[in-house]
């Protein structure tokens, strides 16, 4: 195809396959969000100490991240929507095994698989999307639909799950995987085409092993920090997986065709995405673990009344992001976003407000219309990356798209749980009487969560001020938080600016695929699309 040629707009097909791939990213946002609510209920039924717990929620992120790369770039070889249908198999699996768990073990080995599984799902379903929407406008769209999907999971997750925990066992919340899977499963070859790079060599084992040394004790590490502070062992792993990063950097320069093509980073549209990408994951992540800390220690929500009040931010952002494209199409994406992040900033600064004038409505509010601001980041850099990567990269790319926004969730966990803690504990010092215990007094200087658990044994009234005086700290704390937050995405939106200044609106020229290599400038269309694949219908 020549720059003078128009690209192929996508018909019916394209349009009814778009939907068969909001299957699995409806169940993988719902998933993310839905364990929370089973987890009482399995931890009795299994005897789950709190390690046990730990490693039963944390498991599964910490496989779908390390594996996004390898399994992205298997796409791009063996065919993307192969992979797909592999990945629906083993996640439907895995999730039956963990409905029907007996022990913690069995259900922490469950996990783990349906994380491996998950990690096929989302760069294939965004690889798929940027080869069957080849017209940018259309793309945009797609994209911002995909967003949309995932973060309408999220909202709905707290709810689907309190819903079956209410008529159903545990195990239930696993099970809904099984009808999505099966559905996707019978649809996925009619509507879907199949792609892949027919250049693409063999996989290199030794770089997937080096990628999962790297990914997994960042992250691990990260978390670790998030939940107790500064440590040896977290401290380590990060270390460790940024030495091994190092290893893998120049592994990937020495193969002809590397499991991460670090070529790809030439392109300052992609760079700056992932960039914009990564702080933006963490700024909004970091906070809205923070605010639902809030909800539910300070506003004494249970985890389903804090999930359902978090709905409206989650439409929000969905509105956002189903927009956003549009007017991509009249103003340059840059600006879109750096707006959209300005709103999100204003958002935020509501939520200092929220020890003042009224809480939970202030808090509610604020969060949406951050979320709202968010929309368009989102939704345009999943875009931007996508739309830079040549179509035979597409999985790569949408790979290291989710795994920018992996990490940066793990970050801002990390970051702003510090910062909150720490303005908890230098309020909450001065304020624990003398006559308080001192097990007690240390359990809660910790955090308000501690506070919580150790108030009952005190007298009514003492226990009464304790948790007034934590309720106050924390809300300190994420009144600090959202002073952060704010600026830091004041600070992101300049970086947007300059960073994708460059890229003209959508609708005003069609921009090609952005390729870092003279060598790369004419690459064979990708093999394999059914017949009548990217052509209207």
């Amino acid at each position: 195809m020549t720059s003078a040629e128009a690209p192929p707009r996508a018909g019916r097909r394209e349009w009814i396959g778009l939907a068969v791939l909001a299957l699995p990213t409806l169940l993988l946002s719902v998933d993310l969000s839905v364990l929370n609510l089973a987890l009482p209920q399995l931890s009795a039924d299994l005897s789950a100490g709190s390690v046990e717990q730990l490693w039963i929620i944390d498991i599964y992120g910490f496989m779908i991240a390390g594996f996004l790369i390898t399994m992205g770039t298997l796409g791009d070889r063996i065919g993307r929507r192969k992979v797909l249908m592999a990945g629906a198999v083993a996640f439907g699996l895995a999730s039956v095994m963990a409905a029907f768990s007996t022990s913690t073990e069995m259900l922490i080995a469950s996990r783990a698989l349906m994380g491996i599984a998950g990690a096929t799902l989302s760069p294939s379903t965004l690889a798929l999307i940027s080869n069957m929407f080849r017209d940018p406008r259309q793309m945009g769209t797609a994209i911002g639909i995909w967003v949309s999907c995932f973060m309408g999971g999220m909202a709905l997750g707290p709810v689907v799950g309190g819903v079956m925990l209410e008529f159903f066992w545990w195990g239930s919340v696993f099970l809904l995987a099984v009808p999505v899977m099966g559905l996707l499963l019978v649809l996925g070859p009619m509507f879907l085409p199949e792609f892949k790079n027919p250049e693409a060599g063999k996989l290199d084992p030794l770089s997937v092993a080096l990628s999962l040394g790297v990914i997994l004790p960042v992250v691990y590490g990260i978390k670790e920090l998030a939940k107790d502070g500064w440590g040896g062992v977290p401290v380590g792993a990060v270390v460790a997986g940024l030495v091994l990063g190092v290893v893998f950097v120049i592994r990937q320069r020495s193969l002809a065709e590397p499991l991460m093509d670090l070529r790809l980073f030439a392109g300052k549209s992609f760079t700056g995405a992932l960039v914009v990408m990564l702080f933006g994951a963490a700024i909004g992540g970091g906070t809205i673990l923070v605010v639902n800390l809030y909800l539910q220690t300070v506003a004494g929500l249970s985890p389903l009344q804090a999930g359902l009040l978090m709905v409206p931010s989650g439409f929000a952002m969905v509105i956002a992001a189903m927009t956003a494209p549009a007017f991509a199409r009249r103003f340059r994406p840059a600006n879109v976003i750096a707006v959209g992040l300005i709103v999100a900033a204003l958002g935020y600064l509501m939520l200092t407000q929220a020890g003042n004038l009224g809480g939970l409505v202030i808090v509610v509010v604020g969060v949406s219309i951050a979320s709202a601001g968010s929309g368009p980041q989102a939704a345009l850099t999943t875009n931007l990356v996508l739309g830079s990567a040549p179509p035979r990269k597409a999985g790569s790319a949408a790979s290291m798209s989710e795994t920018s926004g992996e990490l940066g969730m793990a970050l801002g966990a990390a970051v702003m749980g510090s910062i909150a803690t720490a303005v908890y504990g230098a309020q909450f010092a001065g304020t624990v009487s003398a006559a308080t215990p001192a097990e007690v007094s240390e359990a809660a200087q910790r955090g308000v969560v501690g506070a919580a658990e150790v108030a009952g044994r005190l007298p009514a009234d003492q226990a009464a001020v304790l948790l007034t005086h934590a309720r106050d700290a924390f809300t300190s704390g994420l009144n600090v938080v959202a002073v952060v937050s704010a600026a830091l995405l004041t600070g992101l939106a300049l970086l947007a600016v300059t960073t994708l200044r460059h890229v003209p609106p959508t609708g005003a020229v069609e921009v090609a695929a952005e390729e870092p290599v003279d060598e790369d400038a004419a690459v064979p269309q990708d093999t394999e699309a059914p017949e009548g694949a990217g052509r209207a219908t």
